[in-house]
């Protein structure tokens, strides 16, 4: 038997608890596909906070402020992130040295901009590493992911070069590949991620549990050999 092959194109944030949690979700669902499904991952912007300030906000303050919630209301939601991270098998906890610094939220144009030159040009399983390392900088390290001497840090410990990654940062050309990825999505009435489109004509909102998305991408499959009949 060939695995079906398919490309996932996935609208997401680095400061996104969701998206991790998604991104966790679908590994499992692909997991259990093995032999059915070869799925190529291509990550693309969406920024939650364009307008983030450089100094970033207290998370807390954030999700009060943004959402109108109460700090009891703000401290429920913590905790369901928290359980629903440990039911994919990703840890919110803080894991770096020392006690650890206040959870805050950042810009993350410049992480875009990196992403979408590891798509580009280190292909994209570079990018998905690179993508979860952003993840893990931000949710478990607490690292300021909108510095560039950060962001090069990270882009390093996957294989891409210091001064590479700190150009990507400064180029324009990205940018506007930014802005552009982030109209594709509005193009696609996506409004909220994270959000996966598969082979460029199926939408799956959300984060979903990994027999949703096994489901989803086996009637994907389904619909696809039929129509080559």
């Amino acid at each position: 038997m060939t695995a079906h092959p398919v490309t996932i194109d996935i609208w997401s944030d680095v400061m996104c608890p969701w998206c991790v949690i998604g991104a966790r979700q679908l590994d499992t669902a692909l997991a259990g596909l093995h032999g059915e499904v070869s799925a190529t991952i291509r990550y693309h912007p969406f920024e939650l906070n364009p307008d983030m300030p450089a100094e970033g906000e207290d998370q807390r303050a954030h999700i009060m402020r943004k959402y109108g919630r109460t700090a009891d209301q703000a401290a429920d939601g913590r905790e369901r992130l928290r359980a629903a991270g440990a039911a994919a098998g990703y840890a919110f906890d803080y894991t770096g040295p020392g006690d650890p610094p206040p959870a805050m939220m950042w810009n993350t144009r410049d992480a875009h901009k990196l992403l979408v030159m590891a798509l580009r040009d280190h292909g994209a399983a570079v990018q998905v590493r690179l993508k979860h390392a952003l993840f893990d900088a931000h949710f478990q390290a607490r690292r300021n992911v909108s510095q560039p001497a950060v962001l090069a840090d990270i882009a390093e410990s996957v294989g891409i070069d210091r001064a590479t990654a700190l150009a990507a940062i400064a180029d324009e050309e990205l940018d506007a590949i930014v802005t552009a990825g982030e109209q594709q999505a509005w193009d696609w009435n996506i409004s909220g991620v994270p959000a996966m489109i598969v082979n460029g004509k199926y939408l799956i909102p959300g984060a979903q549990d990994p027999a949703t998305y096994a489901n989803l991408l086996r009637r994907v499959v389904a619909r696809e050999s039929a129509a080559q009949m």
